[in-house]
C-alpha cells in the first residue's frame, strides 16, 4: 500500500472491502481518535526537540525548531512526488481505491501521468451506473426520457469496456476505467470492479472511494 502527503493512492480495491466491512460504523469515531493521538505525539516531540535543545529550543512557551523545511509549508509532493509509486501500483494491483482530498486538483497528475504512458480513459460516475457489469461488458438496454408524451422506447447500447477495446489504437498500453463516487456501489459491485482486470486483462480500474 502507497500512500503520499495530500493524495491517497495505492490501495488495492479489494483490500478496501475487506476494511469498508470493520470499520463502516467506526469509521468517524477511529479517524478523530487517531488525528487526536497524533496530534498529541507531534506536539510532545517537538517540545522535547525544544528543550534538549539539538534540533530547536523554547524560548516564552513557544517552541521553535529548526528542522522544519520548506515541505512543511507547501506540501512535500509538490517537492518529490511519488508518480513513479502510483504506476507501480497501478500495474501491480490493477484495480485501486483512491482517495483524492476535498478541494480536488491532485487527482489530474496522476490521471496525466498514465496517459502519458499509453492508457487511454473511459470516465464514469457511479450514480445512474445501474449495474456494472451489465454496462461495462454486456449488451444493455437505456430507456430515454418521454417526457410524458412520447413512448416509452428502448434503446441497446454495446458493452462500455469492450466497445472501447476495440476501438483502441495498436500503440495503447491499455484502457483505465476511472469511477467518480464509487463510494455509493454496493459490496457486490465493487468486488466486480476489483476483477474487472482478470476478465478483461488490458484494463485498469481506478475508484474514488472517498476522500483524503
Amino acid at each position: 500500500m502507497a500512500s503520499t502527503t495530500n493524495f491517497k493512492c495505492g490501495t488495492p480495491l479489494s483490500a478496501y472491502l475487506h476494511r469498508t466491512l470493520k470499520q463502516k460504523n467506526r469509521f468517524t469515531d477511529t479517524k478523530k481518535v487517531t488525528w487526536q493521538r497524533e496530534t498529541a505525539a507531534a506536539t510532545t516531540t517537538r517540545e522535547q526537540r525544544g528543550q534538549n535543545g539539538s534540533k530547536g529550543e523554547k524560548r516564552n512557551g513557544v517552541v521553535r525548531c529548526s528542522g522544519i523545511g520548506l515541505g512543511d509549508y507547501i506540501g512535500g509532493d509538490l517537492i518529490k512526488p511519488d508518480l513513479g509509486r502510483w504506476l507501480s501500483d497501478v500495474e501491480e494491483h490493477k484495480a485501486l481505491a483512491i482517495y483524492s482530498p476535498h478541494e480536488g486538483g491532485y487527482e489530474g497528475r496522476y490521471l496525466n501521468r498514465l496517459r502519458y504512458k499509453g492508457y487511454y480513459f473511459l470516465d464514469l460516475s457511479a450514480r445512474g451506473l445501474g449495474d456494472p457489469e451489465t454496462t461495462l461488458t454486456k449488451i444493455h438496454p437505456v430507456c430515454p426520457a418521454h417526457l410524458g408524451k412520447q413512448p416509452i422506447a428502448r434503446w441497446y447500447f454495446p458493452p462500455e469496456v469492450d466497445y472501447r477495446l476495440e476501438a483502441l489504437p495498436p500503440d495503447a498500453k491499455g484502457l483505465v476505467v476511472w469511477i467518480i463516487e464509487a463510494k455509493v456501489l454496493s459490496k457486490a459491485e465493487l468486488q466486480f470492479l476489483a476483477l474487472l482486470p482478470t476478465l478483461r486483462p488490458k484494463v485498469r480500474v481506478i475508484a474514488e472511494c472517498g476522500n483524503w
